[in-house]
């Protein structure tokens, strides 16, 4: 299947003198300059009728002309995997995004993932690239993730996360008794010796990552963190390098940090916890098409609940 997109546009004398790729971003903004330059590139975005290089320059007056084709992406399956969507309209869906569950189909997960179930769940998705997925969660966190259901949605969300302005605030319960809130300012990259892992280095990308307490307990806190950025296990890797890594996280914790006296319960959860204690609780991002900042917050699920119901009973126990 595929959809034919047309529309003109004529180029004002204020950008007489612009690259054609850069005057076709500002014209057509509601698509993504890499899908702009491939438009430019196969003759379906032409100036006066003629096929120009991205790079030529105009000199205003001349008449943009887009007759594109998209082609919907046949790779992945749509699957009738339920989900927890928290909000919807015609541009972008919120989803409450369950623990286990993969976002995006890679080796090793194939199918079953979000991405599949957003498919079978609107299947118009298969024309927007990753389904529409702008922004990630690890398998075993859980909470809100934004994704985009047309494509002029996607290029606005995408543009909003590189500034920075979309926020995202995550609940964490680490090891450890930080003494106060911290922001966490150190660069990530691809771990030196083990690629599964992440690792704050001087060769890696920016990460801004800050936390505040929320409630205390023996040898654990319940932590609130705030992302400045989105590297690939952020919180994980940072709250890790500040050594209070997260409860049960299976690449960055090691062995469960135990309350001196702890009784056999308390011990049995924070050995056996089955995740990363990670929850993306709160999402505020501004609408591609009303301009409206939306605000979403969820509760923390019931294995978290759990955990602290836990470690508030040692607490009152141990006083």
């Amino acid at each position: 299947m595929s959809r034919i997109v047309e529309a003109t546009q004529r180029v004002p004398a204020s950008l007489a003198g612009a690259r054609f790729d850069q005057v076709a971003a500002e014209l057509f903004s509601e698509y993504s300059r890499e899908r702009l330059k491939a438009w430019i590139n196969a003759g379906e975005l032409t100036v006066d009728g003629t096929q120009l290089k991205p790079k030529a320059k105009l000199h205003g007056h001349e008449m943009l002309v887009l007759k594109a084709t998209i082609e919907e992406d046949t790779r992945f399956e749509p699957q009738d995997i339920a989900l927890d969507i928290f909000y919807e309209d015609e541009d972008v869906i919120v989803i409450n995004k369950a623990a286990g569950m993969v976002v995006h189909p890679a080796a090793g997960n194939p199918d079953g993932t979000l991405l599949n179930a957003l498919l079978h769940h609107h299947p118009r998705l298969a024309e927007v690239p990753r389904a529409g997925i702008v922004h990630r969660l690890d398998k075993d966190t859980t909470g809100l993730m934004m994704v985009a259901k047309t494509l002029p949605a996607q290029t606005a969300l995408v543009e909003q996360l590189q500034a920075r302005s979309v926020s995202r605030q995550y609940d964490a319960v680490v090891m450890g008794k930080p003494v106060a809130g911290s922001t966490i300012n150190a660069p990530i990259g691809r771990h030196p010796k083990d690629r599964k892992r992440q690792a704050v280095t001087v060769s890696g990308k920016p990460a801004v990552t800050h936390f505040r307490v929320v409630e205390r307990f023996r040898a654990h806190t319940h932590v609130r963190c705030t992302l400045e950025t989105g590297r690939t296990h952020q919180i994980r890797v940072h709250m890790a390098h500040a050594r209070y890594p997260l409860i049960g996280d299976p690449l960055y914790s090691g062995r469960a940090k135990l309350p001196p006296g702890a009784a056999g319960p308390l011990k049995e959860i924070l050995r056996e916890f089955p995740r990363q204690a990670l929850h993306a609780r709160k999402l505020s991002f501004v609408h591609p098409v009303s301009g409206e900042t939306l605000t979403f917050q969820v509760d923390l699920p019931d294995d978290l609940l759990m955990l602290l119901d836990y470690l508030r009973e040692d607490n009152e126990t141990m006083r």
